[in-house]
């Protein structure tokens, strides 16, 4: 062996050390499930916010569900009743490293519209088991099982999926999976068109890193230790093979979850579909926006599908 070829194999040995510490940095700091210091406190809560909050928690007719994912995992989910007899129920999926208990306004707006709620912590948050983040993918299957134990419950059962961020992201994935036709309607809000996308667009927000390699680094790494590769994770190829009503929510000011993505999802399917663009509203930001119009668009939207 020459010597050139030596220093070629160390240099060689030690870019993939490098590269794999690298891949595990970020799979660490992205996909395992942890206080994320890149996430924007929310310190002003409106009071519409502070009111649903203390409604949400101090329901007592409130009960909790439970599944064993496909994995073995215990998940776990905030069930509410109607405050008549339905048969209407909405799936409330939320976002990244969130839980059920943020989503008390979208509990409440549904309430309010006559559904029954159901709003599921996702595997490695809140009461859920798990050790990292599918960002929508794995959860899509999680999905499955909700929709399958509120149909146990009652077999006509008519429900409606519901997501902000990573949940919007969730329930899209969901929608291209072969659902049962009690799956009237989904609303995403703010979801992005695939993981490799919007990891793409943090790491140059964030780091001002290009994407190659470490996404691809990282989405390896992600199935060596998690079971999936982040292209699996493409809401873009779920929604080509959905064929459920949907009503695609975003605001024009979003920089986390970047509004051009809104075109991307809302071509991607060639189901019945809505848009409602929320103006100066940044990520997740449409409800707290404008409540009234927010709540009469979905209102509107459902009462196609939903009756």
């Amino acid at each position: 062996m020459t010597k050139k070829t030596k220093i070629f194999i160390i240099i060689l040995l030690l870019l993939v050390i490098i590269l794999g510490a690298a891949g595990n940095y970020f799979y660490n700091y992205a996909v395992v499930p942890a206080k994320k210091d890149f996430l924007a406190s929310d310190d002003h809560k409106s009071t519409q916010l502070v009111q649903a909050e203390k409604w949400f928690k101090n329901k007592n007719n409130r009960t909790y569900w439970h599944q064993r994912s496909k994995d073995g995992l215990k998940l776990s989910a905030i069930y509410l009743p109607a405050e008549t007899t339905s048969n209407k129920t909405v799936i409330v999926a939320h976002g990244y490293m969130g839980n059920a208990e943020d989503m008390a306004q979208y509990a409440d707006l549904f309430h309010q519209l006559g559904y029954n709620v159901l709003v599921p912590d996702a595997r490695g948050h809140g009461r859920s088991q798990g050790d990292y983040i599918g960002f929508g993918w794995d959860e899509r299957k999680d999905y499955l099982g909700w929709i399958k134990q509120i149909l146990h419950q009652n077999p006509t059962e008519q429900i409606v999926l519901d997501g902000v961020s990573m949940g919007a992201a969730t329930v899209m994935m969901t929608s291209g999976e072969k659902l049962p036709a009690n799956v009237k309607a989904v609303i995403e809000d703010c979801g992005y068109s695939s993981v490799t996308a919007e990891l793409t667009y943090q790491l140059k927000q964030m780091f001002n890193l290009p994407a190659f390699p470490l996404i691809n680094v990282t989405s390896l790494v992600t199935k060596l230790r998690a079971g999936y590769f982040f292209g699996d994770a493409d809401t873009l190829k779920q929604l080509h093979q959905n064929k459920t009503p949907i009503l695609f929510i975003h605001g024009d000011k979003d920089d986390f979850v970047p509004y051009s993505m809104l075109a991307k999802v809302y071509a991607a399917t060639d189901a019945p579909k809505e848009k409602y663009i929320v103006k100066g509203a940044k990520h997740a930001e449409a409800l707290t926006k404008d409540p009234v119009k927010y709540q009469q668009t979905v209102a509107d939207f459902l009462a196609h599908y939903v009756k």
